[in-house]
């Protein structure tokens, strides 16, 4: 199982929970986040505003899935999040050791 970590444009949002869905994918946790990179205190336009700042807002996107959709789902977020621009984000995939349905008390992937 992997744990792949997309941090992204929120206004891309919809476009890679679109493309997410297309993919396979059940199942995603959304966060709000600010953060920085290459991109330091340059101009972003965010909403239609353009100001300059050290802390992007941006949106990380978390997806436990199973090794063998590890390549669709990023190639879906990579495409669906794609601007061309600097501060398009990043993508990480982890290791995940395991994952435990609550409710039913399945493990790895079947609880994904």
């Amino acid at each position: 199982m992997k744990l792949v970590i997309a941090i992204i444009k929120p206004f891309k949002l919809d476009e890679v929970r679109e493309a997410l869905s297309g993919v396979g994918v059940t199942g995603m946790t959304v966060t709000e986040v600010k953060g920085f990179g290459r991109q330091k205190g340059q101009t972003e336009i965010y909403r239609g505003a353009e100001y300059s700042t050290n802390m992007v807002p941006k949106i990380k996107v978390e997806v436990a899935c199973s090794e063998g959709a590890v390549a669709s789902v990023v190639e879906a977020i990579q495409q669906a999040a794609n601007t061309g621009a600097i501060g398009d984000g990043k993508i990480f995939v982890l290791d995940l050791g395991q994952a435990v349905r609550i409710r039913t008390g399945e493990t790895d992937d079947t609880a994904l």
